[in-house]
């Protein structure tokens, strides 16, 4: 099943910029669009909210800890 596409507009320098990074990366990327589409990915994974642990889980991982002896 293929993804739908939708089109969306940046300034010609931008798009200069990017052309010039993609033709730098030495195959990396094989056009504007994987590089940008793997840019925008990147950030919208950090925008993610990270794995929060319970307090039960948190208490497990002291105690761990100090039996380690890092507590």
């Amino acid at each position: 099943m293929s993804e739908e596409y939708v089109t969306i507009q940046i300034p010609k320098r931008l798009y200069d910029e990017i052309k010039k990074r993609v033709e730098e990366s030495l195959g990396e990327f094989k056009d504007v669009q994987e590089y940008v589409e793997f840019v925008l990915s990147e950030i919208v994974k950090e925008e993610e909210p990270e794995e929060v642990y319970t307090p039960e889980e948190e208490e497990e991982i002291k105690k761990r800890l100090k039996r380690l002896g890092y507590l």
